[in-house]
């Protein structure tokens, strides 16, 4: 039986921290089941703590490059994944049966603000980072209108 994968974008306002990080988890976990993808509505460049706790989790995002929609060239989507409120607000039309679902998380640069030490900091991080994992881990399944398809 071959398996028609969909193909998921996670969609984040600056492409630097949680979409990147979703995109990560969805590749290193869920490859054989989805295609992942990662845009922002703009283009913040990666964030080095995002790739730092991700790393911790042996999930290397180090050669990702934080971009556009529009830089994805003609991908057609079957979900578009917004992890922020700004992306949801904001979030493009897409072609065909694109199915737009939203699912926050807090923004780790942002928590981080609070604090000084560089160890505080990256416990924000950690704490959205093992939110997005515990998500991807469920994909695609729960993803509204999922079924597989397949040939036999």
């Amino acid at each position: 039986m071959s398996v028609n994968k969909p193909n998921v974008l996670f969609l984040c306002t600056g492409n630097s921290c949680r979409s990147q990080m979703a995109e990560g988890f969805a590749r290193h976990l869920k490859s054989d089941r989805m295609n992942a993808f990662s845009a922002g509505i703009e283009c913040h460049g990666l964030n080095e703590n995002a790739v730092a706790v991700m790393a911790e989790k042996g999930v290397d995002i180090s050669s990702h490059t934080s971009k556009v929609v529009e830089e994805l060239g003609q991908i057609e989507f079957d979900y578009v994944v917004t992890v922020c409120g700004h992306a949801n607000e904001t979030c493009p039309m897409f072609r065909g049966d694109c199915k737009v679902i939203h699912v926050g998380f807090n923004d780790p640069p942002q928590m981080a603000l609070a604090f000084e030490d560089k160890e505080q900091k990256l416990e924000c991080y950690r704490k959205v980072r093992d939110e997005i994992e515990v998500f991807i881990k469920t994909l695609p399944d729960n993803l509204p209108g999922y079924t597989e398809k397949g040939n036999d």
